[in-house]
């Protein structure tokens, strides 16, 4: 194989990584936005319950 060809496969081998890792953070980022407005919306209207231990099994329930 020519050098001229491995080379400007190794430089596309990059630029598809380099993308799918762009890509990857910004749609983590999205999500962990999404999860904290839920979070936060969740705990402004008082929906989120604690959990109580149960004196007879030890096992913990929401109440």
């Amino acid at each position: 194989m020519p050098p001229f060809v491995a080379f400007a496969g190794v430089l596309g081998g990059l630029a598809v990584v380099r993308w799918a890792y762009k890509t990857a953070v910004r749609i983590n980022q999205e999500l962990e936005e999404m999860r904290l407005s839920r979070v936060a919306e969740a705990a402004h209207m008082g929906d989120i319950q604690t959990l109580k231990r149960d004196p007879v099994t030890g096992a913990y329930r929401p109440g």
